[in-house]
């Protein structure tokens, strides 16, 4: 993978309530991602930026809702998740990173 295709697959931590609770229990971490991002880009550009060991990634497609507006209906963007399991030990923050 090279380095360009890092910087893509990642689009942002996604922050919520179920996030929060996630992060504490089970040590994991939710990111938006590419919707065209395999598990294996997922894995390997986390492990990049991140300087960290991943240990398990779950990915889901969150469908996009569809919105009444006063020209009709329209479609918000269908998203992708990512659920990054880290190994023991291992943690992210997102403040201190360069």
């Amino acid at each position: 993978m090279n380095q360009e295709r890092v910087f893509q697959v990642l689009v942002g931590p996604h922050v919520s309530e179920k996030a929060a609770i996630v992060a504490d229990e089970n040590n994991q971490f939710v990111f938006k991602v590419a919707v065209d991002a395999t598990k294996a880009e997922i894995k390997k550009s986390v492990e990049q930026l991140f300087k960290v060991k991943v240990d398990n990634v779950c990915t889901l497609k969150v469908k996009g809702k569809v919105k009444r507006n006063r020209f009709g209906y329209s479609t918000k963007p269908t998203w992708k998740k990512a659920y990054v399991r880290l190994e023991q030990g291992q943690d992210i923050d997102f403040a201190s990173v360069e």
